[in-house]
């Protein structure tokens, strides 16, 4: 569920946590439904494939996940539209779970 922040300068939108962990489990999916991606993920993140099942619950892996996608524009995109959302949906579910939380200046 999106909120319209209140007390923020800019309008901003945030997610509800529930929403961002859905997303996160979602893109999960996304990577492993895929041997190259998913083989990619493990070896960037240094985990294990036996050791994923017991860290879905984690908050903090679904951040992880979420900020995997988040260094890599083309994945980041690729699960945007597999998923029918904007990308900024997706970097707003990571800053919803902890994540670093920017916006890329305009000028």
């Amino acid at each position: 569920m999106l909120q319209k922040g209140k007390h923020a300068s800019r309008q901003t939108v945030t997610m509800s946590r529930e929403s961002a962990e859905t997303l996160a489990v979602a893109a999960l999916g996304f990577l492993a439904a895929d041997p190259a991606r998913m083989a990619r993920f493990l070896a960037l993140t240094g985990l294990e494939a036996h050791r994923l099942r017991g860290m879905v619950a984690d908050p903090g892996f679904h951040c992880a996940v979420l900020e995997h996608l988040a260094g890599d524009e083309r994945l980041l995109i690729a699960f945007a539209q597999e998923e029918n959302v904007d990308p900024a949906h997706i970097l707003r579910a990571r800053a919803a779970l902890g994540g670093p939380d920017w916006e890329r200046e305009t000028a």
